[in-house]
């Protein structure tokens, strides 16, 4: 029986961003942890223009490759982790863009954070997130990662997790799978309103 894919969507593109460092070392985590089957995917890759679609996504009627493309990549996922930064005590304008996007694709899936800032660690962003979340209908969990000070816990450019982030990162993993497991059974409506 194969692993639930969980994506772990990097947040940030600004050049320099801490998100890269804190991404693979989360990833790397999430592959030891051994419940899933673990996919990065960075919004500055994925490079989505602002949303142009002349359809709302909800009818999953696409007009545009790049959201062909983006679609079938988040369809793959049973489960999410977003990695974001605090910008102005909110969250980046690309991570809102690549949500909006989509929707029927996010419909009854479970989602995770990894926030790094200053003092507040990102909190505040993961705040926002959770309301625009549970409009798409994910299920965000409770457990979270929250880096503060992320700049000090970045050498050589690798993340060096403190016991805070560890023990974090295990509870959200935990709390994802159970969610997981529980939830495939349920044979919820899939992407494009098709039963799976």
């Amino acid at each position: 029986m194969s692993l639930p894919r969980l994506q772990v969507i990097v947040g940030s593109t600004r050049p320099g961003r801490a998100g890269g460092p804190v991404a693979e070392w989360f990833a790397g985590y999430a592959r030891d942890h051994g419940g899933f089957e673990v996919e990065v995917v960075d919004l500055a890759e994925l490079d989505l223009p602002m949303y142009d679609e002349p359809n709302h996504p909800a009818t999953g009627n696409y007009v545009n490759e790049h959201t062909r493309r983006w679609s079938a990549l988040a369809s793959r996922a049973q489960a999410y982790v977003m990695v974001t930064p605090e910008y102005n005590n909110g969250y980046p304008a690309v991570l809102k863009n690549a949500i909006d996007y989509l929707n029927r694709e996010w419909r009854y899936k479970p989602v995770g954070f990894v926030s790094y800032g200053g003092v507040s660690a990102g909190t505040r962003a993961v705040g926002q997130l959770r309301q625009v979340l549970t409009t798409v209908k994910m299920f965000p969990i409770p457990d979270a990662v929250h880096i503060p000070f992320v700049g000090q816990s970045i050498r050589d450019g690798r993340f060096e997790a403190g016991e805070a982030a560890v023990g974090g990162a295990k509870a959200m993993l935990d709390e994802l799978l159970l969610i997981v497991d529980r939830l495939i059974p349920l044979q919820l409506p899939a992407a494009g309103g098709e039963n799976r």
